[in-house]
């Protein structure tokens, strides 16, 4: 089987970069890190982690229990922030965007890395992810949001079985979970990309904190003419919403909803006229006060 290597300082430029960035997720980093033990890629590989200002120990446990794994500490600059600061220089063919909130099982990595080499135009891949529980994390494969299909899914009509598509189109419900194909967007917890379409598309919009930037990058992906695809035959583990926490605290949830209203901006609205905008505008932000309202009464339960 082979080993990740010990040192990055012995090792010839990877054909593969992990980068992993943890805010404070120890014990999920720790095992995400030990997944890529026990299942590393068959080719040259370095891992990274940018540890974004954690307020623990996790930084020193990564030097500790992971000597082999190269360790970036920076103040907690946001999601999208962190990740470039390894992309800035990363030498590798191929670039994995990992969540620490992952696991990889064996084979995860050689699928993606077949899937990525099998075709020349495909700019990103990501892979089938499972929760806990074994069930699908359908945001592993989905289609870029409209107006309708984002109400259909917040509200939950567009979760529900048997759906019509421009309702369950955001989990590209076109698609099954077992096939592999092309997509609009795959999850930014496991994002492999190929150097080259980095390089042209440019790093991550680092406008976005927190959340939605996986989906900028997709879209940006699509429209320099790189293709996004999903292959079940890997699969990894998502612990979902367990680096960022359950419930999304105050700076999270204006994060999230601050980022729809960007990528609705940057992609959606110069094709609209003034009036659906500004409801759409106006849907955002009701959709922020309700979320800060039923936090705020889970809080005080």
């Amino acid at each position: 089987m082979a080993t990740a290597p010990t040192s990055a300082s012995v090792m010839s430029v990877p054909e593969l970069e992990i980068v992993i960035v943890s805010h404070g997720a120890g014990e999920l980093l720790k095992r995400c890190l030990a997944s890529l033990e026990a299942f590393p890629a068959t080719t040259s590989t370095r891992v990274t982690v940018v540890d974004s200002g954690s307020p623990d120990s996790t930084p020193d446990m990564v030097e500790r229990e992971f000597p082999g794994v190269r360790l970036l500490r920076r103040q907690n600059i946001g999601f999208s922030a962190a990740n470039n600061v390894a992309l800035r220089d990363s030498p590798a063919a191929a670039v994995l965007l990992l969540n620490p909130d992952t696991e990889v099982y064996a084979g995860t990595l050689d699928a993606a890395l077949a899937r990525l080499r099998a075709d020349p135009g495909i700019g990103m891949v990501g892979v089938k992810l499972v929760t806990e529980s074994g069930e699908l994390d359908h945001a592993c494969k989905r289609s870029f949001p409209t107006p309708l299909s984002a109400l259909a899914h917040f509200t939950g009509v567009g979760r529900r079985e048997g759906s019509a598509g421009t309702l369950s189109q955001y989990r590209a419900t076109d698609l099954g979970d077992d096939d592999a194909g092309e997509v609009d967007a795959v999850n930014g917890a496991f994002m492999l990309c190929r150097a080259e379409a980095v390089r042209e598309v440019g790093l991550l919009d680092e406008g976005y904190w927190l959340y939605m930037e996986d989906l900028d990058w997709c879209h940006r992906f699509w429209d320099a003419g790189w293709k996004v695809f999903y292959d079940p035959a890997g699969v990894a583990l998502h612990v979902k919403g367990a680096s960022s926490g359950k419930r999304r605290r105050l700076k999270q949830e204006v994060a999230f909803h601050r980022g729809m209203g960007r990528f609705y901006r940057r992609f959606d609205a110069p094709e609209h006229n003034q009036l659906l905008n500004a409801a759409v505008y106006a849907g955002i932000g009701a959709k922020l006060a309700t979320s800060l309202a039923i936090s705020e009464l889970r809080r005080r339960a």
